[in-house]
């Protein structure tokens, strides 16, 4: 598809993100599964798995996603907070994919590990440190997380797979994907916006195979490479259209590569 400049491009992306970023997209979308929740902390929890499980199909995703919610009794922040040995037999049949037993606990003994110090998830991610980075936030943000996520003891060597990192030259979509729900924020009540600390400004876009090529057949990624610089690359033409909110095109540049087949 050719447009003729930015304008027109910038038109057609912000049409596209005005027709998906409405409550009604919620429902087909793995961020329905912290939307069941009111308290910020459950919130956190179902929506960190729920972007730790987004590979496959969306209503896969959704199912997955929802039967551990099930499985923490609807209740995730109580459950890894203050969870028995006994409790977390239940959990031991729990697969996604290969997302497997091991992982699942040692995720558990981490949250509840954080939480036991910390009233929320987002100092796991922003802290004075990395907010001294501020051209940079994002990825120094990642960065520090996947550090800390593995800093307790015993870590499965099979569970590093689940957590990306800019410095291993992932995308991070997953993770990029999470930040936008809980950093992001307008008066369409698909992402939360509940954590403060980073500026939606700083988000970078998720990028995975679909994205990738729906950016590069707008021109607005270059780079062959679907990696962190490809990341980089697109959220700064984003940048370009909105400079306080790019990551919003996220969901122009999703539904047109997944629902729309562009």
């Amino acid at each position: 598809m050719k447009l003729s400049n930015k304008s027109s491009l910038k038109n057609f992306l912000d049409r596209k993100v005005k027709q998906y970023n409405r409550p009604d997209f919620i429902k087909d979308d793995p961020v329905c599964v912290p939307h069941a929740f009111s308290i910020k902390q459950d919130i956190e929890i179902a929506g960190f798995f729920a972007a730790i499980f987004a590979w496959g199909t969306r209503t896969t995703i959704i199912s997955k996603s929802k039967q551990l919610m099930m499985l923490m009794d609807d209740s995730p922040y109580q459950f890894c907070r203050d969870h028995s040995s006994s409790d977390l037999k239940k959990l031991l049949a729990f697969r996604h994919r290969t997302f497997n037993t091991a992982d699942l606990l040692y995720f558990i003994s981490f949250l509840k590990f954080h939480y036991t110090k910390n009233s929320s998830l987002e100092s796991a991610f922003f802290t004075k440190e990395t907010s001294k980075h501020a051209d940079n936030a994002v990825e120094q943000s990642l960065n520090f997380f996947y550090n800390y996520f593995f800093s307790l003891d015993d870590v499965p060597i099979r569970t590093h797979k689940h957590i990306a990192c800019p410095q291993k030259k992932s995308t991070c979509k997953r993770l990029n994907m999470f930040l936008r729900w809980m950093v992001r924020t307008d008066l369409n009540g698909v992402d939360f916006g509940i954590w403060k600390k980073c500026s939606p400004a700083r988000l970078i876009c998720p990028v995975d195979v679909h994205v990738a090529r729906v950016a590069r057949g707008l021109s607005l990624l270059q780079r062959n490479s679907t990696d962190w610089q490809a990341a980089m690359e697109l959220t700064h033409a984003l940048r370009t259209l909105d400079k306080d909110d790019p990551v919003k095109y996220d969901f122009a540049l999703f539904a047109l590569g997944v629902i729309e087949k562009f």
